[in-house]
């Protein structure tokens, strides 16, 4: 198969990080993940959102092209557990929506995110995770991360709500889209063989993109 860029997308406790893994290790190709351990500005920004939104998103945007960059370069295929997208269309945006992001600092994050991304070499597919609320809630209190004690329902809905705005009118590339809840890659390996031909069909041009 011809080189791909993968990028996954999807809610908090979607399962992004686990089916990176797994179809980076079922397929041969190189699997990139999320910056949280070495993030500088988290520990502030968990203290105090207001003074630190606007510093922890030009961080994550400026990771996360570098990210993008890297494996767009790299000869082999390669999968990314988040998109620099969700930055601005979801998480920026939440934050912004709560009050966390001025208005000011808002738009000019959004003119350099534009900036930035619109040089960006394109996808080859956007896999899309999701399950409800409910699903999400119990999966992010099981593993019990400090940074996610204080993710309640109402956040993870708004997030949601945000995602199926983006998915509706995001068309840089195909989009597959997975219900998480449905298929348990993680445990199952002919779960996790329905999801590779689902993403080899997705990607040889087959129209189906929901199951």
């Amino acid at each position: 198969m011809a080189k791909r860029l993968i990028l996954l997308a999807g809610n908090i406790g979607a399962g992004k990080t686990s089916l990176t893994e797994r179809i980076g290790e079922q397929l041969g190709w190189t699997s990139a993940f999320e910056s949280v351990a070495d993030n500088p500005y988290l520990p502030d920004f968990y203290q105090d959102m207001g003074s630190w939104s606007f510093h922890l998103q030009i961080y994550f945007l400026g990771h996360r092209a570098q990210q993008h960059i890297y494996l767009s370069e790299l000869p082999e295929s390669a999968i990314l557990d988040r998109s620099i997208y969700e930055d601005a269309h979801i998480f920026a945006r939440a934050l912004h929506h709560m009050g966390n992001l001025s208005d000011r600092d808002f738009q000019a994050y959004l003119r350099l995110y534009h900036l930035v991304v619109g040089n960006l070499p394109k996808p080859d597919l956007l896999i899309h995770l999701q399950a409800p609320v409910s699903i999400l809630l119990q999966r992010i209190r099981r593993r019990a991360r400090n940074i996610e004690t204080g993710i309640d329902e109402a956040y993870l809905t708004l997030l949601e709500r945000f995602y199926t705005e983006w998915i509706e009118g995001f068309d840089l590339c195909p989009v597959l889209t997975i219900r998480s809840d449905d298929l348990d890659f993680v445990h199952k390996s002919d779960h996790l063989e329905i999801v590779v031909q689902r993403i080899n069909d997705r990607l040889s041009g087959r129209e189906e993109m929901v199951f």
